[in-house]
């Protein structure tokens, strides 16, 4: 007989059918949020949301007090230039120096609405790039979003599952997919969403030495950047260690910075798409015979950018400059106030264990995987197995805990990511009951889904 649970089996089931969601596996992030917010509306329990990656601080007072002096001098009457504000490029050129020890022109920096605009328009430009070259790499587990990019965009991708092609093993795997002549860009995140293992200096290398080889892109997500917080010293402006970055290998790079997660700045939606010097002064004739224009960061800034928004917002431009010159001058320590989320997953991943869950990627190499924004985590049938992870997101919704499916990020293991951002202090209790009801609900006999 079914079991009673936390939230009416018929509020998930139901709400899943009216949007058409037949296969957790292919939901997306938003359709599992929107699942739980209409149990939460319905039932008067408020979920444990692990689904989103929403920062859980609070956004940077400099960037709020930059762009409210911004907005005071009517910056918001005006359009923004396409390419950025001049301190904003200086700094953020400041800011990859002073991070990971690259050196770019302010010119190459350009800021983005937000990460996603930003590999948006990459995706679509490396795919114009040469005809023969029509397809993304993905070294997964990714963010799902970014293969809806290609899907909508109908660019082709390939992807595969990093965690059992690491050290040696990573440039084979990365060279078989190379040599087929067809990939035009390589994707990852690093630290790693969902995983949150990082790649090391020795395989950033090898990425960086077959993209010059085989004359390919790297896009670098660093969203989640100076992270690692197994690593001491990470976050100083100019000073060692510095973030690993595959620009030190490569001048075929575009690397992403992101004010979403390290500065908390998630809503105000602004990045800043930082090319290599070579590559943005590159000519395509490709480019030329569709734009009127060869240059790679020309085509990238006034025609797609341009294109998609004519513009980030003029007043968050302000913030971000305010935020990353801060960062540069030591007076902002963001990576002192983001290493809550490393507190935050370890008392998660604690509960986790006690009530019969596993850590998915619970591996970086030989090292035990960092704390941080994200972790990963599965549950045993009775014979050993892993449960499926469509089957186990449904399941644990009807307990009022939600995440997206381990599958959706390109990874090969059966799980759920889940992110630490947002659980607060007294919601570990919560957490702790909801996990061994769950748990207590497939020891006592086999659970049946109603």
């Amino acid at each position: 007989m079914p079991m009673k649970t936390l939230i009416p089996a018929n509020v998930i089931d139901d709400y899943l059918k009216s949007i058409e969601v037949t296969d957790l596996n292919k939901a997306s992030i938003r359709q599992v949020l929107a699942c739980a917010l209409h149990a939460e509306k319905v039932t008067g329990q408020e979920f444990i949301h692990f689904e989103m990656g929403v920062p859980g601080l609070p956004a940077s007072a400099i960037g709020i007090q930059a762009q409210k002096e911004a907005l005071d001098r009517d910056v918001a009457s005006k359009y923004p230039s396409i390419e950025g504000i001049s301190e904003l490029k200086k700094q953020a050129a400041r800011f990859v120096k002073a991070f990971i020890n690259t050196e770019i022109k302010p010119s190459n920096c350009t800021p983005t609405c937000g990460a996603m605009q930003g590999t948006f328009a990459a995706f679509l430009l490396c795919s114009q790039l040469d005809s023969a070259k029509d397809t993304i790499l993905f070294i997964d587990p990714g963010f799902p979003v970014q293969k809806m990019q290609c899907q909508v965009m109908g660019v082709e991708f390939a992807q595969f599952d990093v965690a059992d092609h690491r050290a040696e093993k990573l440039g084979p795997k990365l060279e078989s997919y190379l040599k087929q002549g067809n990939i035009c860009c390589i994707v990852y995140s690093n630290p790693n969403n969902p995983s949150w293992m990082c790649l090391t200096e020795q395989e950033i290398k090898t990425i960086g030495e077959l993209a010059t080889k085989y004359d390919t892109v790297v896009l670098e997500d660093l969203a989640y950047m100076t992270m690692d917080f197994r690593c001491d010293g990470l976050g100083i402006p100019f000073q060692p260690p510095y973030q690993v970055s595959v620009s030190h290998y490569t001048e075929n790079y575009i690397m992403i910075i992101s004010g979403s997660k390290i500065f908390s700045y998630a809503g105000e939606r602004i990045a800043v798409a930082c090319i290599s010097d070579k590559l943005a002064e590159r000519q395509f004739h490709t480019l030329q015979e569709r734009y009127n224009i060869s240059r790679f960061g020309a085509v990238y800034a006034y025609d797609m950018l341009y294109a998609m928004s004519s513009g980030v917002t003029h007043s968050v431009q302000f913030a971000m400059t305010a935020m990353l010159k801060a960062a540069c001058d030591g007076e902002y320590r963001f990576r002192e106030d983001i290493r809550e989320y490393a507190r935050r997953s370890k008392k998660i991943k604690e509960a986790m264990l006690r009530n019969g869950f596993h850590i998915t990627y619970d591996k970086d190499l030989e090292e035990q995987v960092s704390d941080g924004f994200y972790f990963t985590f599965g549950y045993n049938l009775p014979d050993g197995t892993p449960m499926e992870g469509g089957r186990l997101l449904h399941e644990l919704l009807y307990f009022g805990i939600s995440g997206i499916v381990l599958s959706s990020t390109g990874s090969d293991r059966q799980g759920i990511r889940g992110c630490s951002s947002n659980i607060r202090d007294d919601q570990f209790p919560v957490l702790e009951e909801r996990l061994r009801l769950f748990n207590e609900a497939h020891k006592s006999f086999p659970f049946h889904m109603p």
